[in-house]
């Protein structure tokens, strides 16, 4: 047992020779790999077990994740920006990186300077390795042995010390923590993460469990997700400037209470990249079994712009496509100031599952405004347990159309006149600017609805639709830190 621990950083400043193992409390915690150059140039670090110290990542370094690598102990990991850190794909070693409860992961890149956690082998693919997990204290509505409140992380990647659970009613924490804090993530961008540790049970490229509003995740790129791009189990989290690339599965997926929000999204899809389960740009539930359990799913996004695969109405693609907005379960999540465009269906109500989803759009939880839907085949859907007005896909469509909710139809997805939302490897998702524009795109946001009352997290100074301005400081967001041609 190592009686005095080092950091990090002095760790591999001190290394010339090939491996040197350091333990904690009789665990193994780090094995670090000098991979030439001299001092604390040029190392290959690999980082393994439970890290139970505060530890810095150094852009000058390359960091290999080991298996399931935790962050415990109210401990913080820091990257540097700039950092690439990598994670195994072999076997048992493959990888990802759990922050546990109390404890932080501070990446904040820079526009010039982002964070790259990314695949290990040769020539990555989607799913070679997990992804980032972060377990925070905020309210979830779920039960884990019997305590309300608490959650084990699905994807297997929990162990005997409780490092993947998430939530509250333990020792751990006694009481949910509204405003907790798991670190920060800023222009970070995750690629090829989404493993399967357990059957048919992957862990998303970045899984947000009961993560609180004390966090920051900021300009955050996922790229060839095997599972879902983003995924948030409970919590009251605040995103801003999100992307997801040719995601496998679902790219925002929301459950068990997450009532966090969510501002300027850009989902971009392959036509032939998509999962059995059925793929989707929005999923969201309450509980899996649909049931009144509280807190209620209830995150507001707003200016999202949602490119499906079919760039016309005749495009095939693949059949594992199901939409782009699955809301169901008793969800009542709600989208302002949105496109959606090039989808099978457009937005869908499911309230074939517990408490009819419908009701919560009768009752104004959910509430659908300022979107355009464009050139998916089929526009609105309902099914399921009709509520009182909300009874069939006709009622539900003229329920959309309602003039006061401003939502707009149009047939082609060059309706929308984006200037470039197909391309698969120089993608561009600015709207055209002034008569050559949609006209309802370009001036038709508003934050005028009372879920917007007393708010100071959105950016009420866009005014357009979708998740790109047509011009000045919001036009530019997604350019820089990003990568979009991977071929």
């Amino acid at each position: 047992m190592k009686k005095n621990i080092l950091y990090l950083a002095g760790i591999a400043a001190l290394i010339s020779t090939s491996c040197r193992k350091i333990e904690m409390d009789g665990e193994k915690e780090i094995i670090i790999v000098n991979g030439g150059g001299s001092g604390s140039t040029g190392q290959t670090i690999t980082l393994e077990g439970r890290i139970n110290a505060d530890t810095l990542l150094k852009k000058q370094n390359v960091y290999i994740l080991k298996g399931l690598v935790y962050m415990v102990g109210n401990h913080t990991m820091t990257v540097e920006p700039g950092t690439t850190v990598k994670g195994s794909f072999n076997g048992a070693d493959v990888a990802a990186l759990i922050i546990a409860r109390g404890s932080k992961l501070i990446a904040a890149g820079t526009a010039t300077e982002p964070i790259i956690f990314t695949s290990a082998a040769p020539n990555p693919q989607s799913g070679d390795w997990g992804g980032i997990v972060l377990c925070g204290k905020a309210p979830i509505n779920t039960s884990y042995n019997g305590t309300a409140g608490l959650y084990q992380v699905e994807g297997g990647v929990d162990n005997a010390n409780g490092d993947g659970l998430a939530g509250s009613g333990d020792a751990v924490a006694p009481a949910p923590v509204s405003n907790d804090n798991s670190g920060t993530l800023q222009y970070v961008r995750i690629e090829y993460a989404g493993y399967a540790y357990q059957p048919d049970k992957e862990v998303n490229s970045l899984t947000m469990a009961a993560v609180g509003s004390g966090t920051t995740i900021d300009h955050v790129q996922v790229v060839y997700a095997k599972d879902d791009a983003y995924e948030w189990f409970g919590g009251t989290v605040n995103c801003k400037y999100l992307i997801a690339l040719k995601t496998q599965d679902d790219d925002f997926d929301t459950d068990n209470g997450f009532s966090g929000k969510i501002q300027f999204g850009l989902i971009l899809r392959d036509s032939v990249i998509a999962d059995i389960s059925n793929s989707e740009a929005f999923e969201s539930d309450n509980n899996a079994s649909g049931t009144t359990a509280a807190p209620k799913t209830t995150a507001i996004f707003s200016n999202i712009t949602a490119i499906g695969p079919k760039a016309t109405l005749n495009n095939i693609g693949s059949s594992l496509f199901r939409g782009a907005t699955h809301i169901r379960r008793n969800t009542g999540i709600s989208i302002f100031n949105s496109i959606i465009m090039g989808w099978p269906r457009g937005i869908e109500i499911d309230a074939t599952t517990g408490t009819s989803t419908a009701l919560n759009i009768e009752d104004s939880t959910i509430r659908l405004r300022n979107i355009t839907l464009a050139g998916n085949t089929v526009n609105t859907r309902f099914s399921g347990t009709a509520g009182i007005t909300i009874t069939n896909d006709a009622a539900f469509t003229s329920w959309f159309t309602n003039s006061y909710y401003n939502n707009d139809l149009l047939t082609n997805t060059s309706d929308a006149k984006l200037i470039q939302p197909f391309n698969y490897t120089a993608p561009d998702p600015t709207p055209f600017a002034g008569a050559n524009g949609n006209q309802k795109i370009l001036t038709g946001g508003s934050f005028t609805d009372p879920k917007f009352t007393g708010d100071t997290f959105f950016d009420q100074t866009a005014t357009f639709r979708g998740a790109v301005a047509p011009a000045g400081i919001l036009a530019t967001w997604w350019k820089g830190w990003t990568k979009f041609n991977y071929e």
